[in-house]
Protein backbone atom coordinates (compact mmCIF):
# COMPACT_ATOMS: atom_id res chain seq x y z
CA UNK A 1 0.00 0.00 0.00
CA UNK A 2 1.25 3.73 -0.86
CA UNK A 3 1.51 5.46 2.08
CA UNK A 4 1.26 9.56 1.05
CA UNK A 5 3.76 11.64 2.70
CA UNK A 6 2.10 14.29 5.42
CA UNK A 7 2.70 17.98 3.47
CA UNK A 8 3.45 20.02 6.72
CA UNK A 9 3.29 22.74 4.47
CA UNK A 10 -0.58 22.61 3.66
CA UNK A 11 -2.12 25.11 5.50
CA UNK A 12 -4.97 24.38 8.36
CA UNK A 13 -8.08 26.75 8.02
CA UNK A 14 -10.19 27.74 10.50
CA UNK A 15 -13.46 29.23 9.51
CA UNK A 16 -15.52 31.58 12.08
CA UNK A 17 -18.35 33.74 12.01
CA UNK A 18 -18.80 37.43 13.10
CA UNK A 19 -22.80 37.72 13.84
CA UNK A 20 -23.47 40.75 13.24
CA UNK A 21 -26.58 41.11 14.54
CA UNK A 22 -29.35 43.56 15.84
CA UNK A 23 -30.42 43.10 19.31
CA UNK A 24 -32.81 44.31 21.39
CA UNK A 25 -31.89 46.02 25.11
CA UNK A 26 -33.64 43.69 27.63
CA UNK A 27 -34.98 40.80 25.53
CA UNK A 28 -32.90 38.31 26.75
CA UNK A 29 -34.88 35.38 25.61
CA UNK A 30 -35.33 36.98 22.17
CA UNK A 31 -31.35 37.87 22.17
CA UNK A 32 -30.68 34.61 23.34
CA UNK A 33 -32.59 32.76 20.59
CA UNK A 34 -30.87 34.59 17.72
CA UNK A 35 -27.31 33.79 18.82
CA UNK A 36 -28.46 30.36 18.95
CA UNK A 37 -29.91 30.74 15.48
CA UNK A 38 -26.83 32.17 14.08
CA UNK A 39 -24.89 29.57 15.97
CA UNK A 40 -26.16 26.79 14.25
CA UNK A 41 -25.96 28.09 10.61
CA UNK A 42 -22.84 28.97 10.63
CA UNK A 43 -21.97 25.43 12.25
CA UNK A 44 -23.74 24.02 9.14
CA UNK A 45 -22.15 26.44 7.01
CA UNK A 46 -18.60 25.11 8.14
CA UNK A 47 -17.61 27.59 11.40
CA UNK A 48 -16.25 26.41 14.39
CA UNK A 49 -16.18 29.94 16.00
CA UNK A 50 -18.99 32.56 16.32
CA UNK A 51 -17.91 36.00 17.44
CA UNK A 52 -21.31 37.92 19.28
CA UNK A 53 -21.20 41.33 19.92
CA UNK A 54 -20.63 43.17 23.06
CA UNK A 55 -23.21 42.51 25.90
CA UNK A 56 -25.14 40.32 22.96
CA UNK A 57 -27.14 38.68 25.37
CA UNK A 58 -28.62 41.75 26.84
CA UNK A 59 -28.12 44.68 24.15
CA UNK A 60 -26.27 47.58 24.35
CA UNK A 61 -26.53 50.14 26.70
CA UNK A 62 -28.99 48.56 29.28
CA UNK A 63 -27.69 51.84 31.24
CA UNK A 64 -29.59 51.46 34.66
CA UNK A 65 -31.13 47.69 34.10
CA UNK A 66 -27.81 46.81 35.06
CA UNK A 67 -27.71 48.65 38.99
CA UNK A 68 -30.91 45.41 39.00
CA UNK A 69 -29.62 42.52 40.44
CA UNK A 70 -32.57 40.73 38.98
CA UNK A 71 -31.35 41.44 35.13
CA UNK A 72 -28.00 40.91 35.92
CA UNK A 73 -29.25 37.26 36.96
CA UNK A 74 -31.37 37.36 34.38
CA UNK A 75 -28.18 37.50 31.84
CA UNK A 76 -26.23 34.78 33.61
CA UNK A 77 -29.24 32.60 32.82
CA UNK A 78 -29.50 33.42 29.68
CA UNK A 79 -25.78 32.50 29.00
CA UNK A 80 -26.09 28.98 30.31
CA UNK A 81 -29.64 28.67 28.07
CA UNK A 82 -27.25 29.63 25.34
CA UNK A 83 -24.52 26.86 25.99
CA UNK A 84 -26.83 24.29 26.49
CA UNK A 85 -28.79 24.65 23.70
CA UNK A 86 -25.35 24.37 22.01
CA UNK A 87 -23.82 21.56 23.68
CA UNK A 88 -24.64 19.72 20.26
CA UNK A 89 -23.10 21.39 17.81
CA UNK A 90 -19.40 19.28 17.64
CA UNK A 91 -16.43 21.85 18.30
CA UNK A 92 -17.89 24.71 18.00
CA UNK A 93 -17.13 28.04 20.22
CA UNK A 94 -19.12 30.84 20.65
CA UNK A 95 -18.41 34.08 22.57
CA UNK A 96 -21.20 35.66 23.84
CA UNK A 97 -21.49 39.05 25.81
CA UNK A 98 -23.15 39.71 29.35
CA UNK A 99 -23.00 41.66 32.49
CA UNK A 100 -22.47 39.36 35.28
CA UNK A 101 -21.24 39.88 38.86
CA UNK A 102 -23.21 41.55 41.92
CA UNK A 103 -24.25 44.94 43.26
CA UNK A 104 -21.78 47.11 43.88
CA UNK A 105 -23.81 49.67 45.48
CA UNK A 106 -24.55 47.36 48.64
CA UNK A 107 -22.43 47.72 51.99
CA UNK A 108 -22.68 44.11 51.89
CA UNK A 109 -19.51 42.16 53.35
CA UNK A 110 -20.04 39.94 50.84
CA UNK A 111 -20.28 42.36 47.87
CA UNK A 112 -19.34 41.47 44.59
CA UNK A 113 -18.08 43.69 41.82
CA UNK A 114 -19.90 44.12 38.33
CA UNK A 115 -18.74 43.34 35.17
CA UNK A 116 -18.53 44.02 31.06
CA UNK A 117 -18.14 40.37 30.50
CA UNK A 118 -17.99 37.98 27.64
CA UNK A 119 -18.17 34.14 28.71
CA UNK A 120 -16.83 31.60 26.07
CA UNK A 121 -18.92 28.90 25.40
CA UNK A 122 -18.24 24.87 23.90
CA UNK A 123 -20.15 22.32 23.45
CA UNK A 124 -22.64 22.85 26.45
CA UNK A 125 -19.86 24.42 28.67
CA UNK A 126 -19.02 27.89 29.88
CA UNK A 127 -14.96 27.28 29.57
CA UNK A 128 -13.54 31.00 30.11
CA UNK A 129 -15.10 34.31 31.22
CA UNK A 130 -13.22 37.77 30.63
CA UNK A 131 -14.15 41.28 32.33
CA UNK A 132 -13.36 44.27 30.04
CA UNK A 133 -10.79 46.01 31.42
CA UNK A 134 -11.05 49.97 29.64
CA UNK A 135 -14.40 51.15 30.70
CA UNK A 136 -15.20 54.11 28.82
CA UNK A 137 -16.58 57.38 30.46
CA UNK A 138 -17.07 60.11 27.86
CA UNK A 139 -19.56 61.12 25.01
CA UNK A 140 -22.48 58.59 25.43
CA UNK A 141 -20.84 55.98 27.51
CA UNK A 142 -21.08 55.64 31.17
CA UNK A 143 -19.62 52.33 32.12
CA UNK A 144 -17.32 53.55 35.32
CA UNK A 145 -20.87 53.70 36.74
CA UNK A 146 -22.16 50.29 36.33
CA UNK A 147 -19.07 48.08 35.93
CA UNK A 148 -15.53 47.44 37.61
CA UNK A 149 -12.64 46.82 35.20
CA UNK A 150 -11.36 43.77 34.86
CA UNK A 151 -7.46 42.74 35.06
CA UNK A 152 -7.32 39.48 33.54
CA UNK A 153 -6.53 37.77 30.28
CA UNK A 154 -8.19 35.43 28.03
CA UNK A 155 -6.68 33.36 25.27
CA UNK A 156 -8.96 30.36 23.81
CA UNK A 157 -8.56 27.69 21.79
CA UNK A 158 -11.04 27.38 18.79
CA UNK A 159 -11.68 24.90 16.23
CA UNK A 160 -11.83 21.10 15.37
CA UNK A 161 -8.42 18.90 15.98
CA UNK A 162 -5.84 19.90 13.40
CA UNK A 163 -7.03 23.93 12.68
CA UNK A 164 -7.09 24.76 16.57
CA UNK A 165 -6.34 28.59 17.09
CA UNK A 166 -5.39 30.51 19.94
CA UNK A 167 -7.93 33.56 20.46
CA UNK A 168 -7.01 36.48 22.12
CA UNK A 169 -10.42 38.19 23.25
CA UNK A 170 -10.83 41.83 23.94
CA UNK A 171 -14.16 43.89 24.37
CA UNK A 172 -14.31 47.19 22.61
CA UNK A 173 -12.42 49.76 24.56
CA UNK A 174 -9.45 47.43 25.63
CA UNK A 175 -8.66 47.47 22.28
CA UNK A 176 -8.27 51.08 22.04
CA UNK A 177 -5.38 50.63 24.42
CA UNK A 178 -2.31 48.97 24.01
CA UNK A 179 -1.99 46.83 27.52
CA UNK A 180 -4.38 44.30 27.17
CA UNK A 181 -3.69 43.38 23.12
CA UNK A 182 -0.19 42.98 24.34
CA UNK A 183 -1.49 40.73 27.39
CA UNK A 184 -3.11 38.52 24.91
CA UNK A 185 -0.15 38.32 22.83
CA UNK A 186 1.99 37.62 25.63
CA UNK A 187 -0.33 34.98 27.00
CA UNK A 188 0.19 33.24 23.85
CA UNK A 189 -2.46 34.52 21.03
CA UNK A 190 -2.54 33.99 17.36
CA UNK A 191 -5.35 36.09 16.48
CA UNK A 192 -7.45 39.08 17.95
CA UNK A 193 -10.83 38.98 18.46
CA UNK A 194 -12.56 42.28 19.66
CA UNK A 195 -16.07 42.36 20.18
CA UNK A 196 -17.86 45.75 19.95
CA UNK A 197 -21.01 47.85 20.75
CA UNK A 198 -18.96 51.49 19.48
CA UNK A 199 -21.96 54.01 18.75
CA UNK A 200 -21.63 55.52 15.03
CA UNK A 201 -20.62 58.91 14.26
CA UNK A 202 -19.63 59.95 10.37
CA UNK A 203 -16.35 58.80 9.78
CA UNK A 204 -16.39 56.55 12.76
CA UNK A 205 -15.92 53.24 10.93
CA UNK A 206 -12.76 53.89 9.44
CA UNK A 207 -11.53 55.37 12.68
CA UNK A 208 -11.88 52.24 14.52
CA UNK A 209 -10.22 50.73 11.40
CA UNK A 210 -7.22 52.95 11.56
CA UNK A 211 -6.89 52.83 15.44
CA UNK A 212 -7.25 48.60 15.28
CA UNK A 213 -4.32 49.03 12.78
CA UNK A 214 -2.37 50.21 15.69
CA UNK A 215 -3.02 47.10 17.74
CA UNK A 216 -2.10 44.77 14.73
CA UNK A 217 0.95 46.86 14.15
CA UNK A 218 2.18 46.76 18.04
CA UNK A 219 1.81 42.85 18.22
CA UNK A 220 2.35 41.73 14.63
CA UNK A 221 -1.22 39.50 15.49
CA UNK A 222 -4.29 39.24 12.66
CA UNK A 223 -7.46 40.60 14.07
CA UNK A 224 -10.91 40.24 13.86
CA UNK A 225 -13.40 43.09 14.83
CA UNK A 226 -16.86 41.75 15.49
CA UNK A 227 -19.24 44.80 15.76
CA UNK A 228 -23.24 45.25 16.63
CA UNK A 229 -25.91 46.79 14.24
CA UNK A 230 -29.11 48.53 14.92
CA UNK A 231 -30.33 51.55 16.58
CA UNK A 232 -30.94 51.90 20.19
CA UNK A 233 -33.28 55.48 21.73
CA UNK A 234 -30.50 57.88 20.21
CA UNK A 235 -27.50 56.34 19.42
CA UNK A 236 -26.68 53.54 16.21
CA UNK A 237 -24.20 51.05 15.46
CA UNK A 238 -23.65 50.54 12.06
CA UNK A 239 -21.88 46.86 11.83
CA UNK A 240 -19.10 47.80 9.72
CA UNK A 241 -17.22 44.22 11.19
CA UNK A 242 -13.96 43.78 9.46
CA UNK A 243 -10.25 41.66 9.54
CA UNK A 244 -7.05 42.79 9.42
CA UNK A 245 -3.95 40.79 8.34
CA UNK A 246 -0.76 40.80 9.86
CA UNK A 247 0.14 43.86 8.42
CA UNK A 248 -2.73 45.73 9.45
CA UNK A 249 -4.46 45.85 5.73
CA UNK A 250 -8.01 45.73 5.74
CA UNK A 251 -8.95 41.87 4.62
CA UNK A 252 -12.17 41.98 5.72
CA UNK A 253 -15.11 44.03 5.50
CA UNK A 254 -18.70 43.09 6.64
CA UNK A 255 -21.73 45.29 4.99
CA UNK A 256 -22.88 48.31 6.84
CA UNK A 257 -26.40 48.97 8.62
CA UNK A 258 -27.48 45.74 7.84
CA UNK A 259 -27.37 41.82 9.61
CA UNK A 260 -25.01 39.56 8.20
CA UNK A 261 -22.81 36.59 9.04
CA UNK A 262 -19.82 37.57 8.53
CA UNK A 263 -17.56 34.60 7.41
CA UNK A 264 -13.42 34.86 7.93
CA UNK A 265 -11.11 31.90 6.63
CA UNK A 266 -8.01 31.74 8.67
CA UNK A 267 -5.50 30.06 7.35
CA UNK A 268 -2.35 28.58 9.04
CA UNK A 269 0.76 27.32 7.53
CA UNK A 270 4.27 27.48 10.65
CA UNK A 271 4.76 30.36 8.91
CA UNK A 272 1.95 33.29 9.31
CA UNK A 273 -1.63 33.17 9.30
CA UNK A 274 -4.09 34.65 6.40
CA UNK A 275 -7.18 35.84 6.71
CA UNK A 276 -9.60 35.14 3.86
CA UNK A 277 -13.09 37.56 3.76
CA UNK A 278 -15.36 39.45 1.19
CA UNK A 279 -14.54 43.25 1.43
CA UNK A 280 -17.09 45.82 0.61
CA UNK A 281 -15.95 48.90 -0.84
CA UNK A 282 -15.51 52.05 1.28
CA UNK A 283 -18.96 54.42 1.22
CA UNK A 284 -19.48 57.94 1.14
CA UNK A 285 -20.26 59.88 4.21
CA UNK A 286 -23.21 60.51 2.69
CA UNK A 287 -24.18 57.17 2.53
CA UNK A 288 -23.29 56.47 5.49
CA UNK A 289 -25.38 59.22 7.34
CA UNK A 290 -28.78 58.35 5.55
CA UNK A 291 -28.83 54.71 6.67
CA UNK A 292 -28.18 55.64 10.08
CA UNK A 293 -30.91 58.04 10.06
CA UNK A 294 -32.95 55.49 8.24
CA UNK A 295 -32.31 52.78 11.02
CA UNK A 296 -32.34 54.60 13.64
CA UNK A 297 -36.30 55.54 12.94
CA UNK A 298 -37.05 51.98 12.08
CA UNK A 299 -35.40 50.72 14.67
CA UNK A 300 -36.71 53.65 16.98
CA UNK A 301 -40.78 52.43 15.71
CA UNK A 302 -40.12 49.18 15.36
CA UNK A 303 -38.70 47.90 18.55
CA UNK A 304 -40.87 50.14 20.80
CA UNK A 305 -44.16 48.85 18.41
CA UNK A 306 -45.45 51.88 16.85
CA UNK A 307 -47.35 50.87 14.07
CA UNK A 308 -46.41 53.58 11.98
CA UNK A 309 -45.28 57.72 11.66
CA UNK A 310 -46.81 61.02 11.22
CA UNK A 311 -45.35 64.27 10.80
CA UNK A 312 -46.34 68.36 10.05
CA UNK A 313 -45.32 68.73 6.23
CA UNK A 314 -44.43 72.63 5.80
CA UNK A 315 -43.30 72.61 2.62
CA UNK A 316 -39.69 73.57 4.16
CA UNK A 317 -36.64 71.83 3.66
CA UNK A 318 -36.42 70.17 7.56
CA UNK A 319 -39.92 68.70 7.10
CA UNK A 320 -38.91 67.40 3.80
CA UNK A 321 -36.32 66.07 4.51
CA UNK A 322 -37.75 63.98 7.85
CA UNK A 323 -40.61 62.71 5.32
CA UNK A 324 -37.83 61.30 2.88
CA UNK A 325 -36.47 59.58 5.68
CA UNK A 326 -39.19 58.28 6.66
CA UNK A 327 -40.48 57.02 4.12
CA UNK A 328 -37.34 55.04 3.32
CA UNK A 329 -37.48 53.90 6.78
CA UNK A 330 -41.33 52.39 6.78
CA UNK A 331 -42.17 52.79 3.35
CA UNK A 332 -44.87 54.64 2.43
CA UNK A 333 -47.89 53.13 3.89
CA UNK A 334 -46.58 53.97 7.43
CA UNK A 335 -46.36 57.65 6.84
CA UNK A 336 -48.48 60.12 6.76
CA UNK A 337 -48.24 63.62 6.29
CA UNK A 338 -50.18 66.74 7.51
CA UNK A 339 -50.15 70.11 6.37
CA UNK A 340 -51.56 72.64 8.87
CA UNK A 341 -51.45 76.33 6.94
CA UNK A 342 -51.46 79.46 9.26
CA UNK A 343 -52.69 82.60 7.83
CA UNK A 344 -48.90 83.47 6.86
CA UNK A 345 -48.45 80.01 5.12
CA UNK A 346 -47.31 81.17 1.19
CA UNK A 347 -49.15 79.52 -1.43
CA UNK A 348 -45.88 77.90 -2.65
CA UNK A 349 -45.44 76.35 0.63
CA UNK A 350 -48.87 74.20 -0.21
CA UNK A 351 -47.91 73.69 -3.65
CA UNK A 352 -44.74 71.94 -2.61
CA UNK A 353 -46.09 70.13 0.36
CA UNK A 354 -48.58 68.29 -1.99
CA UNK A 355 -46.30 67.60 -4.97
CA UNK A 356 -43.56 66.07 -2.25
CA UNK A 357 -46.23 64.11 -0.45
CA UNK A 358 -47.97 62.97 -4.12
CA UNK A 359 -43.85 61.53 -5.13
CA UNK A 360 -43.38 59.48 -1.98
CA UNK A 361 -47.16 58.33 -2.17
CA UNK A 362 -47.89 59.01 1.48
CA UNK A 363 -51.12 59.74 2.82
CA UNK A 364 -51.46 63.93 2.78
CA UNK A 365 -54.16 65.75 4.86
CA UNK A 366 -54.37 69.59 5.36
CA UNK A 367 -56.41 70.89 8.48
CA UNK A 368 -55.93 74.97 8.43
CA UNK A 369 -55.14 76.24 11.66
CA UNK A 370 -57.20 79.59 11.27
CA UNK A 371 -59.82 79.12 13.20
CA UNK A 372 -57.88 78.10 16.69
CA UNK A 373 -55.97 80.62 15.94
CA UNK A 374 -58.09 83.63 15.97
CA UNK A 375 -59.70 81.44 18.79
CA UNK A 376 -56.90 81.89 20.62
CA UNK A 377 -56.63 85.42 19.07
CA UNK A 378 -60.05 86.26 20.80
CA UNK A 379 -59.84 84.43 24.23
CA UNK A 380 -56.52 86.45 25.03
CA UNK A 381 -57.87 89.78 23.40
CA UNK A 382 -58.38 91.30 26.84
CA UNK A 383 -54.90 89.99 28.45
CA UNK A 384 -53.04 91.62 25.20
CA UNK A 385 -54.93 94.73 24.97
CA UNK A 386 -52.47 97.36 24.54
CA UNK A 387 -49.48 95.13 23.21
CA UNK A 388 -48.22 94.40 20.33
CA UNK A 389 -47.85 91.30 18.48
CA UNK A 390 -44.51 89.58 18.93
CA UNK A 391 -42.96 86.01 19.14
CA UNK A 392 -46.49 84.66 22.04
CA UNK A 393 -48.44 84.76 18.53
CA UNK A 394 -45.75 83.15 16.20
CA UNK A 395 -45.97 80.18 19.30
CA UNK A 396 -49.61 79.86 19.39
CA UNK A 397 -49.37 79.07 16.27
CA UNK A 398 -46.73 76.74 16.72
CA UNK A 399 -48.42 75.08 19.78
CA UNK A 400 -51.95 74.68 17.70
CA UNK A 401 -49.91 72.66 15.26
CA UNK A 402 -48.16 70.80 17.69
CA UNK A 403 -51.82 69.92 19.32
CA UNK A 404 -53.03 68.62 16.33
CA UNK A 405 -50.49 65.94 15.22
CA UNK A 406 -50.32 64.87 19.30
CA UNK A 407 -54.32 64.15 18.73
CA UNK A 408 -53.62 62.51 15.69
CA UNK A 409 -50.88 60.37 17.18
CA UNK A 410 -53.51 59.76 20.43
CA UNK A 411 -55.92 58.54 18.38
CA UNK A 412 -54.46 56.36 15.84
CA UNK A 413 -51.19 55.41 17.39
CA UNK A 414 -48.44 56.74 14.93
CA UNK A 415 -45.46 58.71 16.43
CA UNK A 416 -45.26 62.00 15.53
CA UNK A 417 -41.83 63.13 13.96
CA UNK A 418 -40.47 66.07 14.90
CA UNK A 419 -38.54 68.23 12.23
CA UNK A 420 -35.78 70.44 14.39
CA UNK A 421 -32.64 70.52 13.02
CA UNK A 422 -29.20 71.03 15.36
CA UNK A 423 -28.40 74.73 14.41
CA UNK A 424 -32.53 75.48 15.78
CA UNK A 425 -31.93 73.03 18.95
CA UNK A 426 -28.88 74.91 19.40
CA UNK A 427 -29.93 78.74 19.75
CA UNK A 428 -33.55 78.13 20.71
CA UNK A 429 -35.08 78.64 17.01
CA UNK A 430 -38.12 76.04 18.32
CA UNK A 431 -41.48 76.18 20.16
CA UNK A 432 -41.74 74.56 22.81
CA UNK A 433 -45.04 72.17 22.97
CA UNK A 434 -45.26 73.60 19.53
CA UNK A 435 -42.71 72.43 17.05
CA UNK A 436 -40.31 70.56 19.52
CA UNK A 437 -43.87 68.58 20.63
CA UNK A 438 -43.28 64.89 19.47
CA UNK A 439 -41.91 61.07 20.27
CA UNK A 440 -38.46 60.93 18.02
CA UNK A 441 -36.13 64.29 16.51
CA UNK A 442 -34.98 62.53 13.45
CA UNK A 443 -32.66 65.40 12.62
CA UNK A 444 -31.57 66.99 15.57
CA UNK A 445 -28.02 65.97 15.15
CA UNK A 446 -27.76 67.98 11.78
CA UNK A 447 -26.91 71.09 11.48
CA UNK A 448 -28.69 73.36 8.85
CA UNK A 449 -26.27 73.26 6.41
CA UNK A 450 -26.13 69.44 6.56
CA UNK A 451 -29.49 69.22 5.91
CA UNK A 452 -29.67 71.01 2.76
CA UNK A 453 -26.62 68.79 1.90
CA UNK A 454 -28.57 65.44 2.38
CA UNK A 455 -31.71 66.72 0.69
CA UNK A 456 -30.12 67.17 -2.46
CA UNK A 457 -28.02 63.72 -1.84
CA UNK A 458 -31.17 62.45 -1.64
CA UNK A 459 -32.23 63.53 -4.37
CA UNK A 460 -29.43 62.29 -6.56
CA UNK A 461 -29.73 58.77 -5.12
CA UNK A 462 -32.98 56.21 -4.38
CA UNK A 463 -30.73 53.80 -1.72
CA UNK A 464 -34.22 52.49 -0.64
CA UNK A 465 -36.25 52.35 -3.83
CA UNK A 466 -38.76 54.99 -2.49
CA UNK A 467 -38.68 57.12 -5.55
CA UNK A 468 -35.79 59.37 -6.99
CA UNK A 469 -35.61 62.95 -6.74
CA UNK A 470 -38.41 63.10 -3.70
CA UNK A 471 -37.64 66.44 -2.66
CA UNK A 472 -38.79 69.29 -5.17
CA UNK A 473 -36.00 72.09 -6.34
CA UNK A 474 -37.84 74.84 -4.80
CA UNK A 475 -37.79 73.40 -1.28
CA UNK A 476 -34.06 73.04 -1.45
CA UNK A 477 -33.74 76.85 -2.93
CA UNK A 478 -36.03 79.05 -1.02
CA UNK A 479 -35.20 80.87 1.78
CA UNK A 480 -35.96 79.16 5.02
CA UNK A 481 -38.69 80.95 6.85
CA UNK A 482 -41.03 79.26 9.72
CA UNK A 483 -43.68 81.39 7.81
CA UNK A 484 -45.46 82.46 11.66
CA UNK A 485 -45.17 86.35 10.50
CA UNK A 486 -45.39 88.22 7.35
CA UNK A 487 -42.82 88.28 4.73
CA UNK A 488 -40.48 86.01 7.64
CA UNK A 489 -36.75 84.41 7.01
CA UNK A 490 -34.85 82.62 9.39
CA UNK A 491 -31.71 85.12 8.75
CA UNK A 492 -33.96 87.55 10.14
CA UNK A 493 -33.03 86.04 13.60
CA UNK A 494 -30.46 83.87 13.31
CA UNK A 495 -26.77 84.33 11.34
CA UNK A 496 -26.04 83.21 7.99
CA UNK A 497 -26.69 79.07 8.36
CA UNK A 498 -22.76 78.63 7.00
CA UNK A 499 -21.42 81.03 10.40
CA UNK A 500 -23.88 79.50 12.60
CA UNK A 501 -23.14 76.05 12.15
CA UNK A 502 -19.33 76.76 11.71
CA UNK A 503 -19.99 78.50 15.53
CA UNK A 504 -21.82 75.51 16.96
CA UNK A 505 -19.57 73.23 15.39
CA UNK A 506 -16.73 74.90 16.86
CA UNK A 507 -17.97 75.83 20.07
CA UNK A 508 -20.38 72.86 21.13
CA UNK A 509 -18.69 70.06 19.17
CA UNK A 510 -15.18 70.58 19.75
CA UNK A 511 -15.06 73.03 22.95
CA UNK A 512 -13.11 75.85 21.18
CA UNK A 513 -13.31 79.02 23.42
CA UNK A 514 -14.98 82.36 21.93
CA UNK A 515 -11.38 83.98 21.71
CA UNK A 516 -10.27 81.00 19.41
CA UNK A 517 -13.30 80.97 17.42
CA UNK A 518 -13.22 85.18 17.10
CA UNK A 519 -9.12 84.33 16.22
CA UNK A 520 -10.19 81.73 13.89
CA UNK A 521 -12.10 85.11 11.68
CA UNK A 522 -15.78 85.07 12.82
CA UNK A 523 -17.28 88.30 13.94
CA UNK A 524 -16.88 88.44 17.69
CA UNK A 525 -20.48 89.99 17.56
CA UNK A 526 -21.53 86.55 15.87
CA UNK A 527 -19.93 84.60 18.14
CA UNK A 528 -20.85 85.90 21.33
CA UNK A 529 -24.17 85.98 20.27
CA UNK A 530 -24.38 82.37 19.31
CA UNK A 531 -22.60 81.18 22.44
CA UNK A 532 -25.41 83.38 24.18
CA UNK A 533 -27.95 81.48 22.12
CA UNK A 534 -26.69 78.07 22.99
CA UNK A 535 -26.10 78.50 27.14
CA UNK A 536 -29.80 80.45 27.66
CA UNK A 537 -31.79 77.83 25.45
CA UNK A 538 -30.48 74.35 28.06
CA UNK A 539 -33.80 74.30 29.28
CA UNK A 540 -35.92 73.71 25.85
CA UNK A 541 -33.24 70.99 24.93
CA UNK A 542 -34.00 69.42 27.92
CA UNK A 543 -37.31 68.76 27.26
CA UNK A 544 -37.22 67.77 23.69
CA UNK A 545 -37.48 64.30 22.35
CA UNK A 546 -34.99 62.29 21.76
CA UNK A 547 -33.02 61.78 18.61
CA UNK A 548 -30.84 60.18 16.27
CA UNK A 549 -26.89 61.07 17.38
CA UNK A 550 -24.78 61.45 14.12
CA UNK A 551 -22.07 63.47 14.98
CA UNK A 552 -19.14 62.94 17.51
CA UNK A 553 -21.21 65.21 19.85
CA UNK A 554 -24.72 65.93 20.13
CA UNK A 555 -27.46 67.64 22.22
CA UNK A 556 -28.22 64.23 24.45
CA UNK A 557 -25.81 62.37 26.48
CA UNK A 558 -23.04 63.79 24.95
CA UNK A 559 -23.97 67.51 26.58
CA UNK A 560 -24.48 68.09 29.95
CA UNK A 561 -24.54 71.65 31.33
CA UNK A 562 -26.65 72.91 34.08
CA UNK A 563 -29.87 74.57 33.25
CA UNK A 564 -29.00 77.39 36.15
CA UNK A 565 -25.88 78.35 35.32
CA UNK A 566 -23.88 81.97 35.43
CA UNK A 567 -20.72 81.13 34.55
CA UNK A 568 -19.39 82.93 31.46
CA UNK A 569 -15.90 82.64 30.01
Amino acid sequence: MLVQPINLRRPMTLKLCIAQLNFVVGDLQGNAQRIIDAARRAHADGARLLLTPELSICGYAAEDLFLRPAFVHACNDAVKSVASALAGLKDMTVVVGHPTGGDSRTRSVAVQNRFNAASVLCEGQVVATYAKRELPNYQVFDERRYFTPGDGVCVFEAGAPGERLRIGLLICEDAWFEAPARAAQAAGAQLLAVINASPFHVGKGYEREQTMRERVLETGLPLVYAHLVGGQDEVVFEGHSFALDAAGEVVGRAPSFQENLFAVAVEQTPDAIKLVASVEPERSPERDLWDALVLGVRDYIGKNGFPGALLGLSGGIDSALVLAIAVDALGADKVRAVMMPSPYTADISWLDAREMAQRLGVRYDEISIVPQFEAFKAALAGDFAGLPEDATEENIQARIRGTLLMALSNKLGSIVLTTGNKSEMATGYCTLYGDMAGGFAVIKDLAKTLVFRMARWRNDHDPYGSGANPIPERIITRAPSAELRPDQTDQDSLPPYEVLDAIVDRYMENDQSIETIVAAGFDRADVERVTRLIKINEYKRRQAPVGIRVTHRSFGKDWRYPITNRFRA
